[in-house]
C-alpha cells in the first residue's frame, strides 16, 4: 500500500475537486479513433507529478523512468541503469551503472548526479514526501564517476532493489527550486516515453509522445487521461465515443460485454476495500467493537453481489492468493460470535436493537467518496451487516477535501495495497510511527506487537525471519483489528479494440496512468 493508500485510481492520487468536465465527442479530448492516440477516463487525478513528493514512486509514471523496472510478471528488470544492481558488503551496498545515452526530455544528458539528487532530496526532512519512511534502510546515496551510483545501507533490506523503480528527475532543473512548491510539481521534465503537453486541473492530463525516447518512440502519440470521477459518467463516455478507454466497475463493465468494437481487461489486484476504526472514537475505539464487526460482516457476499465475483474476500491486508499470506486467518461471517462479543464488552442492546454502554451508543459515521459506486456499496453493505449485530452505522458520502480533516476521528471506506513485498504496504498502513502522517495509519493504530513485526518484517535478513514475522502481523490483526477489512478486488477496463501488445500487471491500489492494460503503453503497436 502506498502512503497516498486511501485515495482512488492515479499514482500518489487524490480526488479533483470539482467535477470532471465532460467533452463532447469529436472535441478537442474526444475519442477519435486514431490508432495514435488515445483517452482514457480515471477517477482522480495526481496531487503533482513531481517524483521528489511521491508520484510514480512504485513506477509507470511515462514522463519519467527509474533506475528498474518492472516486466508483465513484476520481475525487476533495468531501465535506467544498465544491468540489475551488484550487491555487496552482506547486502549492505547497491551498485547501479546508468544506461549510456539517456537523456532528459530537455536534451540534457542522465547523470549519476540527478540520481543522487533524486534521492537526498526525498530523504530530506523538509520535503514534504509522505513516502520517505519506505527509503528508511538508505544510510547513504553518492556518485561514482558520472555513469554509477552507490547506495549504502543502515541493515539488509532484502526488496531494497524494489524501490529503485523510483523515478529520477533532473537535478539542472529540480534543483534550482523548492522541492514543495516549485513549477516543476506541475511541469516536469523527466527522461521517459512520454511528456506532459497540458494539464487542466479537474479535467484532465494531456501527454505526449517522447520522440527522443531511450526506449524507441512510442506508437501512440498523444495520450489524454480524462478526470471522471463518477463511475456511471465515465462508462457513458465511453460508450458515446468520448473516452477510448476507462476503469469501470464490475456491473458498468458488464454493459459492454456484447460491444464487439471493446475489449475488457482483467486485472487481480492487491487493492483492498475496508473500513477504518480510529482509535480516537469512543465506539471505534474499543476493541470489542472492533471484533464484532469483524465477525459480523459477510465478506463472500460482498464479492458476490458487490463485485459480481470480480475480486476475493479479505481477511487481512494481503490478499489470499498472496505467498505471505497467512492461511489460517480465513473466517466465515459469525454474527453470533459478534453478538457474544459485544455482550462480554458490555454492549447490551436497547429497545431499538442498538446497542449500548455506559450511556454511549453504539454508533457512527462511515464515510466514503462521492462518485464512487463500489465504495458506496461496500459501506451499505457493511452498515447492514453491523446492524444485525446491534451496530448503528450511519453512512455518509462526502468529498475528500470533506473527509481529510475527519479522518483521525471518523470512520472511512478507505481502499489500499502495494505489489512487490509485504513492507511496501503494511508498514505505512500500520506502523504506529506513522499515525496521522499525510495518509498514512490514518486510524492512528498503535499495536506494538504489530509494530515489532512489522520493524522484523523490514530488517529480516532471510525469508523465513520475514515469514514468521508477517505470519504473526496477521493473526495479531484478528485479535485486536484497527481496520474491518472487506475485499480485495479485481480492476476491470473496458477499451476501443484498436491496438495489440495490451496486457495487465498484477495491480496495486493505484489504477489510474500507472496500471491497467496502458502501464505498458509505450509497447502498444496498432492494430493491422
Amino acid at each position: 500500500m502506498t502512503t497516498r493508500w486511501i485515495r482512488g485510481a492515479a499514482v500518489a492520487t487524490a480526488l479533483a475537486s470539482g467535477a470532471a468536465a465532460c467533452s463532447t465527442p469529436g472535441g478537442d479530448e474526444g475519442g477519435g479513433g486514431s490508432a495514435d492516440s488515445v483517452v482514457i477516463g480515471v477517477a482522480s487525478e495526481p496531487d503533482t507529478l513531481s517524483p521528489l513528493l511521491g508520484y510514480g514512486k512504485d513506477g509507470n509514471s511515462k514522463i519519467f523512468d527509474g533506475l528498474l523496472a518492472r516486466d508483465a510478471g513484476l520481475k525487476l528488470r533495468p531501465a535506467l541503469a544498465k544491468a540489475l544492481p551488484e550487491v555487496g558488503d552482506g547486502g549492505l551496498t547497491y551498485t547501479y551503472t546508468l544506461r549510456d545515452g539517456v537523456e532528459f526530455s530537455d536534451g540534457e544528458p542522465l547523470t549519476s548526479a540527478d540520481v543522487v539528487f533524486t534521492y537526498r532530496t526525498i530523504l530530506d526532512a523538509k520535503t514534504n514526501n509522505t513516502a520517505r519512511s519506505e527509503l528508511d534502510a538508505i544510510k547513504e546515496v553518492r556518485a561514482d564517476g558520472d555513469d554509477k551510483v552507490v547506495f549504502t545501507l543502515k541493515y539488509p533490506y532484502a526488496p531494497f532493489a524494489g524501490r529503485t523503480v523510483l523515478p529520477i528527475v533532473p537535478e539542472h532543473i529540480a534543483g534550482k527550486q523548492d522541492p514543495n512548491t516549485g513549477a516543476f510539481n506541475t511541469k516536469p521534465i523527466g527522461t521517459g516515453p512520454y511528456v506532459l503537453a497540458d494539464w487542466r486541473k479537474g479535467e484532465k492530463l494531456t501527454f505526449k509522445a517522447n520522440p527522443a525516447y531511450w526506449g524507441g518512440a512510442p506508437k501512440v502519440k498523444t495520450v489524454t487521461m480524462a478526470i471522471v470521477q463518477d463511475d456511471d459518467v465515465r462508462a457513458t463516455r465511453l460508450r458515446s465515443g468520448d473516452l477510448d478507454g476507462a476503469i469501470l466497475p464490475p456491473n458498468l463493465a458488464a454493459t459492454f460485454r456484447d460491444d464487439d468494437n471493446k475489449k475488457t481487461y482483467e486485472a487481480k489486484s492487491y487493492d483492498i476495500r475496508t473500513v477504518t476504526l480510529p482509535t480516537a472514537g469512543k465506539v471505534t475505539g474499543d476493541r470489542a467493537i472492533r471484533r464484532a464487526l469483524d465477525a459480523a460482516v459477510d465478506r463472500e457476499a460482498m464479492v458476490d453481489k458487490i463485485l459480481d465475483g470480480a475480486g476475493r474476500p479479505a481477511y487481512g491486508p494481503l490478499p489470499v492468493d498472496d505467498p505471505w499470506f497467512a492461511k489460517e486467518i480465513e473466517r466465515k461471517r459469525d454474527l453470533a460470535k459478534a453478538k457474544r462479543i459485544l455482550d462480554e464488552g458490555g454492549w447490551k442492546p436497547g429497545a431499538d436493537g442498538i446497542r449500548a454502554k455506559g450511556g454511549q451508543k453504539a454508533a457512527f459515521t462511515l464515510l466514503y467518496p462521492s462518485g464512487d459506486k463500489v465504495r458506496q456499496d461496500h459501506a451499505l453493505a457493511y452498515a447492514s451487516d453491523a446492524k444485525k449485530a446491534g451496530i448503528d452505522v450511519r453512512v455518509e458520502s462526502a468529498t475528500w477535501e470533506v473527509i481529510e480533516p475527519r479522518m483521525k476521528n471518523t470512520a472511512v471506506l478507505a481502499a489500499g495495497g502495494s505489489t512487490g513485498d509485504p513492507d511496501f504496504g503494511l508498514y505505512t498502513m500500520l506502523h504506529s510511527s506513522l499515525a496521522g502522517n499525510g495518509f498514512n495509519n490514518m486510524g492512528h493504530y498503535d499495536n506494538p506487537a504489530v509494530d515489532h513485526a512489522l520493524d522484523t518484517g523490514r530488517r529480516g535478513q532471510d525469508e523465513t525471519t520475514r515469514e514468521t514475522a508477517y505470519q504473526t502481523l496477521q493473526r495479531e490483526l484478528v485479535k485486536d483489528p484497527g481496520y474491518t477489512f472487506l475485499t480485495h478486488i479485481d480492476h476491470i477496463y473496458v477499451l476501443a479494440d484498436r491496438w495489440q501488445g495490451l496486457t495487465t500487471q498484477l495491480e496495486p491500489h493505484e489504477h489510474g496512468f500507472a496500471s491497467g492494460p496502458w502501464w505498458n503503453l509505450e509497447d502498444w503497436q496498432p492494430k493491422k
